[in-house]
């Protein structure tokens, strides 16, 4: 791989003039405009990370180094942020897990993607905060398709991050032709189907809650989670469950719960509750979706239901991730994980079942005539979605939905059991290991 000594000062440009730069074929150094011989657009050694810059921080070097003959690579990165510098150190990283894992000294990010010919590891940092604004910037580290890819897998590895609140996505790139079933656009920043934790709009149906790009972030800072020691399952007999079939929000979202308005409608606020549900008689609960979904899919462009938002849940961002917008006074993703966790453990120690209505047939990004990307189509719609070849790979609608995963492939039908397996597993014992409801 050549290596690259490089210190950047350019003047600062805007993010208006940062995306219209990317759509033009010399787009940032690290994006390649022309393929080199035998290597596909974005392949080259030769080209690394670059900051898109959000706000007024320097790259002040960027320099990659080659070693063991070529068998070894990093690049080191030193940013001036504030009063601090952070030094990130990049190497080729590993296939497995996919997602987000603690390897040695750093964090591994993998993803697949069978069709793309690049991908981009974007990382966002804040770099400052002031009463009025959060200034922050994207790094983008270019993947080699050497170096960074194994099979369909591309990984990376990175040293210097830190291990929680760490907002990240991915540029993919790859074949335009829409007759065969491809959507790349590597304008969007997409959300790795493998985030535990999503990070985006922190309040329920408010639409001017900004960010509202859907990012993926970890927590690899906090303890576990303590169930306590006698905690179990209640292990009801199927015959004896008296179930509720209810919305997390919508339980107490209204004023009449006589909740403080910040528990309102949380996992926090079901808690309080309880009591009421054991008065009824009930033993189980079945919760409508409770992964992070987009309540705001009908008002993205005129229609007739465009003043409405999406309570139930159907409209699935990611699989992993719980619903962040059920935390209690807006607090985030790593708050949605903790309160959920403790609604399990209060429905379980009340002796109430939890049964999880969950959604694997569909996903939010919608159908061709009104494409919403952030995930799966981006990253390798083919893969991800049934396609008709005699319709020009229009999306598939057997869901009614206006889109149908690809759940018979092999990577769709992994995704779906490694989602089960982080729901049902012991750092999250979330449901009775009897009692699931698939809607497939």
């Amino acid at each position: 791989m050549d290596s690259v000594a490089s210190t950047n000062r350019s003047p600062l440009r805007s993010t208006a003039a940062a995306a219209a730069a990317r759509r033009s074929s010399s787009a940032l150094p690290n994006r390649v405009a022309a393929s080199r011989p035998g290597a596909a657009p974005g392949c080259g050694g030769a080209q690394f990370g670059k900051a898109q810059r959000l706000g007024p921080v320097r790259i002040t070097t960027a320099r990659a180094q080659s070693g063991n003959a070529g068998r070894s690579v990093t690049e080191e990165r030193q940013r001036a942020m504030a009063d601090a510098e952070i030094l990130l150190n990049y190497s080729s990283g590993k296939a497995f897990p996919l997602g987000v894992s603690q390897v040695g000294s750093g964090l591994n990010f993998a993803i697949f993607s069978q069709h793309a010919s690049s991908v981009t590891l974007c990382i966002k940092l804040t770099t400052r905060e002031t009463q009025d604004e959060e200034i922050t910037e994207i790094v983008e580290f270019a993947l080699d398709c050497q170096k960074n890819k194994t099979g369909d897998i591309w990984h990376v590895s990175v040293e210097g991050l830190p291990t929680s609140g760490v907002l990240y996505g991915y540029r993919v790139n790859g074949p335009q032709g829409w007759g065969d079933g491809h959507r790349f656009d590597s304008n969007i920043i997409l959300l790795d189907p493998y985030a535990k934790l999503v990070s985006g709009r922190n309040y329920f149906g408010v639409d001017n809650d900004k960010p509202s790009q859907p990012f993926g972030t970890y927590d690899f800072d906090s303890s576990p989670f303590d169930w306590g020691v006698d905690y179990q399952l209640p292990n009801l007999p199927e015959t004896d469950l008296v179930i509720y079939e209810m919305n997390v929000r919508a339980f107490t979202a209204d004023e009449s719960s006589g909740l403080d308005q910040a528990v309102r409608g949380s996992y926090l606020g079901f808690i309080d509750k309880i009591p009421h549900l054991l008065e009824l008689g009930v033993n189980a609960v079945e919760l409508l979706p409770v992964f992070e979904f987009d309540e705001l899919e009908f008002k993205r462009y005129p229609n007739p239901r465009d003043h409405m938002v999406n309570t139930w849940g159907y409209s699935t961002i990611n699989f992993f991730a719980p619903m962040t917008r059920y935390a209690s006074a807006g607090g985030g993703p790593l708050a949605a994980s903790r309160e959920l966790k403790q609604m399990v453990k209060a429905l379980h120690n009340a002796g109430i079942e939890v049964i999880l209505d969950v959604v694997y047939n569909h996903t939010n990004e919608a159908d061709d005539a009104n494409p919403y990307v952030t995930s799966f189509r981006g990253i390798d719609n083919k893969v991800y979605y049934m396609l008709d070849p005699n319709n020009n790979a229009q999306l598939l609608n057997f869901s009614g939905c206006g889109n149908t995963l690809n759940c018979n492939h092999p990577v769709v039908m992994e995704l779906i059991l490694d989602s089960l397996r982080h729901w049902y597993g012991t750092t999250c014992m979330l449901f009775s290991d009897r009692l699931l409801l698939f809607f497939l």
